[in-house]
């Protein structure tokens, strides 16, 4: 019964909302419709051809062939080391460019006079492997929402949908965006306070496991869980010991698991908490749990409208970024825009508002998700005044080794009103960075697993 009236609800906001909300009756798109996944669109479903003045150039693969030498667990070389910036733009000149830019960026540029953007060429990157774009084809007529628009049924080991139709559509494809199958990392969350003081919140290892990109998978075997993760804190002292780990499923109807291991108390509790508003103790308190990885969790306090396709300027192929010196990168007020690289690309911009009857302390977010990854890259927040509260991001890794274009680790956001910053899953200086590992068991993401290395 209440099933019913859950889904009672979200046709009621579908009918009061428009184009986004219409989500839970929205089918797979037909066979001519899909076709063009290998004409006039990419593989993933972003337009193959570049823009008319060719500042965005057509995409013609991306990068799949790591550099010789490569190791895995190497910290991975700019893929364009002889690029220079076209283009500066800062708070003396962003007007001429001002539809080309978020309002977080043109907030940082007001904030902090001398912040800038360095625009780099454009460079498409983003590739993965053959059987990731023959499912992505498969997903393009079978997938469908489910879970009242908020999960997805009938996809698997690709974009579910390639060629989406409303918003809820496109944030399952950054759910199930990819960015490998089992990959770790050793990381330290950086923050720095609103007097431009750097301290280290929190290190360790970030474990992920992707059951839904099983290459000798398929959709019959998949259980549901598209998902598995575990950060294991070991500095600094105080926090060594502590763990996270969650299970998130595909469909919204399933359970989602959430288990935390606190020194203090010695034992693994579920941690139902660690979803939506709720400040996320990784990041002392500055970023909130459901902007974590850019997403995090449910999204259904929100409403969700697709407002179109645009050309922006986002950060993309950091490589360079993920070497700089923890020192030199991060800096007082912002990330030293030294080492940042943007590019113009196009992006799919999504805007959520607080749905009636909710509660959530930033009731209107934009979300730009590139195009030819279908990850967030940016995602501004404004308070329950309509001020502009809060803006994150992802310093997009290259990775061809994978390949891959990364978005779900080196990301982090800015508080606008308190001028505090951080810096999240960063490699920097460290022994290894993001890397495929080989296949883990699925009791390696248990909770008894998890009380066993905390208790270490």
């Amino acid at each position: 019964m209440q099933r019913k009236h859950f889904l009672a609800r979200a046709l009621a906001a579908a009918l009061a909302c428009g184009l986004g909300a219409t989500a839970p009756a929205r089918a797979a798109v037909s066979a001519d419709e899909a076709a063009k996944l290998k004409t006039t669109l990419t593989p993933m479903g972003a337009e193959r051809a570049g823009n008319k003045d060719g500042s965005i150039p057509a995409w013609t693969g991306g990068l799949t062939q790591a550099p010789a030498g490569y190791k895995p667990g190497d910290h991975r070389a700019d893929p364009y080391p002889g690029d220079k910036p076209v283009l500066t733009i800062s708070a003396q000149n962003m007007a001429q460019h001002d539809a080309r830019l978020s309002d977080g960026v043109k907030a940082l540029m007001k904030k902090h006079p001398d912040f800038r953007i360095e625009v780099y060429p454009a460079r498409r990157s983003a590739a993965a492997p053959q059987w990731v774009y023959d499912n992505t084809f498969k997903n393009a007529t079978r997938a469908k929402l489910a879970g009242g628009g908020h999960g997805t049924e009938g996809a698997y080991g690709g974009v579910p949908f390639p060629i989406p139709k409303d918003a809820y559509e496109v944030f399952q494809n950054h759910r199930l965006a990819w960015t490998g199958t089992h990959v770790q990392a050793p990381v330290r969350v950086w923050v720095v306070t609103g007097d431009g003081k750097r301290t280290m919140a929190s290190g360790g290892t970030q474990t992920l496991s992707k059951p839904y990109y099983l290459p000798d998978g398929s959709l019959e075997q998949f259980d549901g869980y598209y998902s598995l993760g575990k950060f294991l804190a070991s500095e600094p002292g105080s926090k060594a010991g502590e763990a996270i780990l969650a299970h998130d499923p595909i469909n919204a109807s399933q359970p989602r698991g959430l288990w935390q291991y606190l020194v203090g108390q010695r034992r693994v509790r579920k941690a139902p908490s660690v979803a939506y508003d709720t400040p996320d103790s990784v990041t002392s308190g500055i970023g909130l749990f459901d902007e974590a990885f850019m997403l995090f969790g449910p999204i259904d306090k929100h409403e969700l409208k697709l407002v179109g396709k645009k050309e922006l300027y986002i950060p993309y192929n950091n490589n360079r970024a993920a070497l700089a010196p923890v020192a030199d990168l991060v800096t007082p007020g912002t990330l030293n825009p030294k080492f940042v690289r943007w590019e113009l690309h196009r992006v799919w911009e999504v805007e959520a508002t607080l749905a009636a009857g909710k509660r959530h302390v930033v009731p209107k977010r934009k979300y730009y998700l590139d195009e030819d990854t279908w990850q967030i890259i940016l995602m501004d927040g404004w308070d329950a005044k309509g001020e502009l509260w809060r803006t994150n991001f992802t310093l997009a890794l290259t990775a061809p080794d994978i390949p891959a274009v990364v978005g779900n680790m080196f990301w982090g956001g800015y508080d606008l009103q308190t001028g505090a910053y951080y810096l999240n899953m960063a490699s920097n200086e460290l022994k290894a960075q993001y890397q495929v590992v080989p296949p883990l068991p699925r009791s390696f993401f248990s909770p008894e697993a998890l009380a066993n290395e905390g208790a270490r």
